[in-house]
């Protein structure tokens, strides 16, 4: 009995369906792979044993052996930050209109594991790879360059050569940030970050020098740290004498957001809070999150872009920068508060 089981529950192969069908393997696999030399009679007939068995052709196997799956590898940092999440969409969309599909993996913000995932995307001979991660380690990335065509959506600390890149201008998305709050009247201005990779760091920059253009003092550049210190620091920025917040993501303006309501802190009326990236979050919770759109799923789209040209032929490395837009909404609004 276990035995037959076992046969029962052994998924169908080809040579079940050449038996089937009274064929030989060979037949059933010109057949299945539309080859004109199989009559239209024996191509249905196998067709028919095939369906009635549960047969999938391997294509992925196929593919491996020939050399070509018509397959992008996908690597992001962190699938729970909807950021990469809207990269990712944006990389599957151009991947489709080029005819090509998607393999998706997650780092979890490990850069071992983003260095396996990617490894394991070249054993599967992808046409190409996106890395939207700047936590890759410089020498992973430069081997898999050697291999297949790759591009970095983001800002790794360096990029090795034979690889392309793309990523968004993000002293000009705080800019626009700061800007807006000083048109509504704030001068009392506060930046926290949750994060010292490059990008942060860069949108850091950017708020330093926006609000030194201004001429007014640099509050507070905070950094917000994952563990048992986070939510101090949350309050620390949240009850000091400033009137509005720029964050460096989404996640945690929506953490500044939550925190106030449950400090009984009016926003906007008492503080004003942005976030960056206009995720899909940002419309959805209350106050309705200003934002700085770095255009995710053109970031992607982009990133394929690249990929089809090098696969072209292209050999000089391109580094493309995209420029974000500021997406007003309704955690922004005049000072409604003096600091003395």
């Amino acid at each position: 009995m276990g035995d037959m089981s076992t046969r029962r529950s052994r998924r169908p192969t080809i040579i079940d369906v050449a038996a089937r069908a009274g064929v030989s393997k060979s037949l059933v696999s010109l057949a299945l792979r539309g080859d004109e030399g199989v009559s239209d009679a024996t191509r249905a007939r196998i067709r028919q044993a095939a369906d009635e068995l549960g047969y999938r052709s391997n294509s992925l196997a196929r593919a491996l052996v020939q050399g070509r799956t018509g397959q992008l590898g996908v690597i992001v940092t962190d699938l729970r930050n909807p950021y990469h999440t809207e990269v990712a969409l944006g990389v599957e969309t151009a991947a489709e209109a080029a005819g090509l599909g998607t393999f998706l993996a997650n780092g979890r913000r490990d850069p071992n594991r983003l260095a396996q995932h990617l490894s394991a995307m070249l054993s599967l001979n992808m046409e190409g790879i996106v890395v939207v991660s700047s936590r890759v380690d410089y020498s992973v990335l430069a081997a898999a360059a050697k291999e297949v065509p790759v591009v970095v959506v983001g800002r790794p600390e360096s990029t090795p050569p034979g690889l392309d890149s793309v990523a968004n201008e993000d002293e000009a998305g705080i800019a626009l940030a700061v800007d807006h709050l000083i048109e509504l009247g704030h001068r009392h201005i506060a930046f926290a970050s949750s994060s010292t990779r490059p990008a942060a760091m860069a949108r850091r920059r950017g708020y330093e020098a926006a609000v030194g253009r201004a001429g007014l003092g640099r509050h507070a550049a905070q950094t917000i740290p994952d563990g048992p210190g986070r939510s101090a620091a949350v309050d620390v920025v949240l009850r000091s004498p400033v009137t509005a917040i720029v964050t460096n993501n989404d996640l945690l303006a929506i953490e500044f957001l939550d925190r106030a309501v449950e400090l009984g802190i009016d926003v906007p009326g008492r503080m004003s809070i942005v976030g960056y990236d206009n995720t899909d979050l940002a419309a959805r919770v209350r106050p309705r999150l200003t934002s700085v759109d770095q255009r995710g799923p053109a970031l992607g789209e982009t990133a394929v872009a690249l990929l089809l040209e090098r696969l072209a032929g292209r050999s000089a490395d391109r580094h493309e920068v995209l420029f974000p837009t500021l997406e007003i909404r309704t955690s922004t609004a005049e000072p409604g508060f003096l600091p003395r």
